[in-house]
């Protein structure tokens, strides 16, 4: 509540006093430094959003998402096929629902696997270069699954990776049910060496449980990691190995993806149950304030 009457006089002072004071040249500069800092704290604007709603057992937007396939182990040893079927990605009551199955799949490129899964990309229809993308999830559980949240540039293409560099927003790996991972891949700083980072549930709860918001901030020099808006990593260009170059100055892209065994998770064992399924209820990207405020 405002307390006006009973101390009338000493307002009246007080705001005269501060209406001079933004009169003058000190004044004006005040106020624009206080604007400017309204802005880097709270100016995010949507510029691209996927929220799921389309119809029960539909696809993902295709004018938004394109299907990644095959089963070349995608150079992490992965033991899924990447399929574009209903039973491994569709729309089912306002979420994307990827479902990784234990199942003998053959590809048209002759590829056999024991397991499929789905993945998906914005390559070619949406890149963003910085702003914040945070994605509402529910994990799936289980020894060798790993489902992720991440981004890779667009100039994939031509100078492959790591050099494209690599943002992975939200990895999980089964044998860790409370944490996830946030990493940085570029050149001289990728695969077991990445700068990276670890969120762990409250008392070592269990991430699967339920959902959960995943979201990365990233600006022209720094790129801060948040689960649940606790940020718990932040990497600046001053975090790279020397004379390493920062390999997040260009637009990327966006990926969701279910795997199946590699490298880091391991592959699944008896205590494995499938099919088991990351459910994704939106993904958002903004433009930050402090990215416009950079730019000028």
């Amino acid at each position: 509540m405002f307390r006006l009457q009973s101390c009338f006089c000493r307002s009246f002072f007080s705001w005269t006093a501060l209406l001079l004071l933004l009169l003058s040249p000190c004044g004006a500069l005040l106020a624009r430094s206080q604007g400017k800092r309204l802005v880097e704290d709270n100016s995010r604007t949507l510029v691209w959003s996927d929220e799921f709603n389309g119809p029960d057992g539909s696809p993902p937007d295709p004018a938004k998402w394109a299907f990644v396939t095959g089963g070349s182990g995608f150079g992490n040893n992965e033991l899924e096929y990447y399929t574009d079927r209903a039973a491994n990605i569709h729309q089912e009551k306002g979420n994307l629902v990827i479902t990784a199955r234990k199942e003998t799949y053959a590809g048209s490129d002759g590829v056999s696997r024991a397991y499929t899964s789905a993945r998906i990309e914005t390559r070619g229809l949406f890149e963003q270069k910085y702003g914040r993308m945070e994605a509402r999830i529910k994990l799936p559980e289980g020894q060798g699954i790993w489902p992720a949240f991440w981004m890779m540039g667009n100039n994939f293409g031509s100078v492959g990776w790591p050099a494209c560099g690599e943002i992975d927003i939200m990895e999980k790996v089964g044998f860790e049910p409370s944490e996830v991972h946030g990493s940085l891949h570029g050149p001289g700083y990728s695969g077991g060496e990445p700068l990276t980072g670890t969120f762990t549930m409250p008392e070592n709860g269990r991430i699967g449980d339920g959902f959960h918001v995943f979201a990365t901030e990233w600006t022209p020099r720094e790129i801060r990691f948040y689960a649940d808006d606790v940020l718990y990593e932040t990497q600046t260009i001053e975090s790279l190995p020397v004379d390493k170059h920062w390999a997040f100055d260009h637009p990327f892209y966006l990926l969701l993806n279910v795997a199946v065994g590699g490298y880091w998770p391991g592959d699944p064992d008896a205590t494995t149950r499938f099919p088991v399924s990351m459910l994704v209820d939106y993904v958002r990207v903004y433009r930050l304030g402090t990215v416009d405020q950079a730019k000028k």
